[in-house]
């Protein structure tokens, strides 16, 4: 696991999926400075790949669990 994912270890991905979505709405309603708005940018990347990761371990979980009924 990458060592930034560590700042995640403790969130579920529904909580990230609602960071993301929080983070989309403050930027579509300009909500937001410039430097608050890379920073939002930085977090929202790393929010995004820690998604990624997860989809991706939980499709690995269930192939193999299908794998196995065959």
């Amino acid at each position: 696991m990458p060592s930034w994912l560590n700042i995640f270890v403790i969130m579920k991905y529904e909580e990230a999926i609602q960071k993301l979505e929080t983070i989309a709405r403050n930027m579509e309603n300009g909500e937001m400075g410039v430097d608050e708005l890379a920073e939002n940018i930085t977090e929202a990347k790393k929010l995004i790949s820690f998604c990624r990761a997860q989809l991706t371990e939980v499709d690995e979980k269930i192939e193999k669990i299908l794998s196995a009924l065959e």
